[in-house]
């Protein structure tokens, strides 16, 4: 009996990871176009009043951003710092998690067209709502003087596309994306059939439990893909998947303790009312205005019906897995060599709780390079350190700058 649950386990893992594998990997090869081609240091100039287009803006950037679900609140909250309004930050807050270019196409592949188009849709709606809100409901920030910064990177665009897509953004988000599988296998496998039919067969209950659980909860645009999928074979209603797809990336309890802390409760209220509105208005339609059979998954998902796997699936796979394990030989190298790190004469490391992405990282470096003093800057999300050398390092000024980024300054290592 344990033996037929594993092997089921197993086999429902694999299946839903060749499934995605090909839409995978050309969603990390736009996401690294999409990385090369937008500037962004100079979305600030574009971002910094408090008026709609601005609000605008920012929600058009973010929509096809491969930002991860942790790599938004740095991103965004340094927007802020360096100058946008704090309605375009949040705008950007809302609408970039919920999609992007890798998870709409595996939107596609697991759940059809009909979500494929609907998420980026509310995404936008979403997103301007909440930037208008902000702005209703809060001070214009005043605009800083913006530095345009000239990229100094000797890579080629072709080695910068790739390290971005197949590493550096892949390392954001494969643990998700495992986890999300796996959860999503144990659902297919564990969970009778017909269950939310038979516990939480009212429309709008579910909608509101699966909001309930989705607030708090941990998971990126392109992970929560297969839970949906498995949710609604299990009997979910699209609508209240529908919440879970917006509402679970959008949000998590790390989100909503940064934005209060960094723009206030009013763009906090802002943020949280425009997101669980508009899940809620967006799944109501799903499930009283739209064609059911737009929604009928039992001709896309393969994991209920346990098909044969095809060649581009089995090769795609292959080559998935083998990025993966190469990011896992990355991370224990990178542990490795922290723990052998030696600090010459005027270097200091210190402890910091948070970085999970190379997108924390890179937010890091780049703020910590502003103060006075110091020459350099090397974070280390593995390690969870921050290495600085200068001439006058004030562990004061880093420790401000650290907690007003959302992480959590621990003191010298």
């Amino acid at each position: 009996m344990i033996l037929n649950t594993l092997q089921d386990l197993v086999m429902s893992f694999i299946e839903l990871f060749a499934q995605m594998a090909p839409y995978l990997l050309l969603g990390f090869f736009l996401a690294g176009v999409l990385h090369v081609i937008i500037p962004r240091d100079r979305m600030i100039k574009y971002l910094g009043k408090s008026n709609f287009r601005s609000v605008f803006l920012g929600t058009l950037v973010g929509i096809p951003l491969p930002l991860c679900s942790c790599g938004v609140i740095p991103t965004g909250i340094s927007l802020y710092k360096d100058g946008a309004s704090k309605g375009a930050t949040n705008s950007f807050l809302i609408s970039t998690p919920q999609t992007g270019v890798d998870s709409v196409l595996v939107t596609y592949s697991m759940l059809g067209l009909p979500f494929a188009l609907i998420r980026p849709i509310a995404a936008f709606i979403s997103g301007i709502a909440g930037g208008v809100i902000t702005n209703k409901t809060t001070e214009p920030t005043q605009m800083t003087e913006v530095e345009e910064e000239i990229s100094s990177s000797d890579q080629s665009v072709w080695k910068r596309l790739f390290q971005y897509a197949f590493v550096d953004f892949m390392q954001d988000i494969y643990k998700w994306l495992l986890i999300g599988i796996v959860i999503a296998a144990g659902i297919s496998v564990l969970v009778p059939d017909d269950f939310f039919v038979e516990y939480l067969n009212q429309p709008l209950l579910s909608m509101v439990v699966i909001l309930l659980v989705s607030i708090p909860m941990y998971v990126c645009a392109t992970g929560s893909i297969p839970i949906a999928a498995v949710l609604m074979l299990k009997g979910l209603s699209p609508g209240a998947a529908f919440v879970f797809l917006m509402a679970g990336p959008a949000t998590n309890a790390a989100t909503i303790s940064v934005i209060r802390k960094s723009m206030g409760n009013k763009s906090l209220w802002a943020f949280l009312i425009s997101i669980v509105g508009m899940a809620l208005l967006f799944g109501y339609i799903i499930n009283t205005f739209l064609p059911i059979n737009w929604f009928d998954l039992s001709s896309i998902a393969p994991v209920h019906h346990h098909e044969e796997i095809s060649i581009l699936e089995w090769t795609s796979a292959t080559i998935l897995a083998v990025l993966i394990l190469n990011l896992f030989r990355l991370r224990w190298f990178s542990k490795k060599n922290a723990s052998f790190a030696v600090m010459s004469d005027g270097e200091k490391q210190f402890r910091v709780n948070g970085m999970t992405c190379n997108h924390c990282k890179s937010t890091v470096e780049k703020n910590l390079a502003k103060i006075e003093g110091l020459s350099k800057v090397h974070a280390d999300f593995v390690s969870n350190t921050v290495t600085v050398s200068g001439d006058d390092i004030d562990a004061e000024s880093i420790e401000r700058l650290i907690n007003e980024l959302g992480y959590d300054f621990k003191g010298e290592a």
